[in-house]
C-alpha cells in the first residue's frame, strides 16, 4: 500500500481540505497521513473564520511523519502564509518526497481569502521549484503570472510561465472557462489537453482538493502524468454527478461513490 501525505489546512463542514484530502487517498486504496497547517471555521455556504497554526507545529508534524512513516507522495493545498511556506518548503528539501502535487489554494469557493497577499510570493519562491506537479486553477494562475487568463490561448503561456519558474509540470484548470471546461496539461516539452463537458449542479465543493489529492495517489501508484490526470479526472466527474446534497449551499462531491455503488448504497 503507498503512503500519502496532505499538508493542508482543515474544512470542519468536510467537503474540502484535510478532510476531502484523506477520503480521496482511502477511495484510491493509499493510506493517509495529515499535517494541518489551518484550522477553517466551513461549511456548504462559505468559510467565516481561519486560525493559523504555529509554523513550528507545521514543522514538527512533518519531521513526525517522515522519521517514522515511509511516504510515497505529498499533496500540498491551503497555506496562508509566508512562516508556513517556508516550513512545508524546509521539509520538502530535508525528507526529499518523489512526488509533490501543489495545489495553490488561494481563494476559497464562496470567495474567502486563503492566501495572504504577500504569501504568494513565497509560494511561488519556495514551493513551486519542488513540485512535481501544480494544479491552479484560472484565477491561481494569474496571480503566478502576473497576466489575465481567461482563455485557452492563455492558459498555454501561463502553463510555460509555470514551468519557467521552476515547477516540473503544470495542470492548468479551465473550470472558470466560459462553456465546457479543458484542462492543459504541459510539462515543459509536450502539451496535453483534457477537454470534458460541464456538469450541472452545485455540489462541487472540494473539487480542486479531491483532482490534485488523486494527481498525487495516481502518481504515487506509478501511473503517468498524462494516466493520472485522465484519472484523476474521471473520479473527480464521477463525485460530481453523483454530488452530496448536504447543507444549505454547495455541498460536496461523493468521494466513495463507487464503493458505495458496490455496497449497495
Amino acid at each position: 500500500m503507498k503512503n500519502l501525505l496532505t499538508i493542508a489546512g482543515s474544512d470542519s463542514g468536510g467537503g474540502a481540505g484535510i478532510q476531502a484530502d484523506l477520503k480521496t487517498f482511502a477511495a484510491h486504496g493509499t493510506y493517509g497521513m495529515s499535517v494541518i497547517c489551518a484550522v477553517t471555521a466551513q461549511n456548504t455556504q462559505g468559510v467565516t473564520a481561519v486560525q493559523d497554526i504555529d509554523p513550528a507545529i507545521v514543522t514538527a508534524q512533518i519531521a513526525a511523519v517522515f522519521d517514522d512513516i515511509r511516504v510515497d507522495g505529498v499533496k500540498i493545498g491551503m497555506l496562508s502564509h509566508s512562516p508556513i511556506i517556508e516550513a512545508v518548503a524546509a521539509g520538502l528539501v530535508k525528507y526529499k518526497p518523489k512526488i509533490v502535487v501543489l495545489d495553490p489554494v488561494m481563494i476559497s469557493k464562496s470567495g474567502y481569502a486563503l492566501l495572504a497577499p504577500d504569501a504568494c510570493a513565497a509560494l511561488i519562491e519556495e514551493l513551486l521549484p519542488l513540485a512535481t506537479l501544480v494544479t491552479p486553477n484560472l484565477p491561481e494562475a494569474e496571480a503566478i503570472c502576473g497576466f489575465k487568463v481567461e482563455d485557452e490561448a492563455a492558459m498555454v503561456r501561463a502553463a510555460k510561465k509555470i514551468i519557467e519558474l521552476g515547477a516540473k509540470a503544470v495542470l492548468v484548470k479551465g473550470g472558470h472557462l466560459r462553456g465546457d471546461a479543458s484542462d492543459l496539461l504541459f510539462d515543459g516539452t509536450s502539451e496535453r489537453w483534457f477537454p470534458a463537458k460541464r456538469i450541472p449542479g452545485r455540489n462541487t465543493h472540494g473539487t480542486g482538493c479531491t483532482l490534485s489529492s488523486a494527481l498525487a495517489a495516481d502518481l504515487a501508484k506509478g501511473l503517468s502524468l498524462t494516466e493520472a490526470v485522465a484519472a484523476a479526472k474521471a473520479y473527480v466527474t464521477e463525485g460530481i454527478k453523483n454530488g452530496l446534497d448536504i447543507g444549505s449551499g454547495c455541498g460536496p462531491l461523493h468521494h466513495f461513490v463507487s464503493l458505495y455503488a458496490k455496497a449497495g448504497l
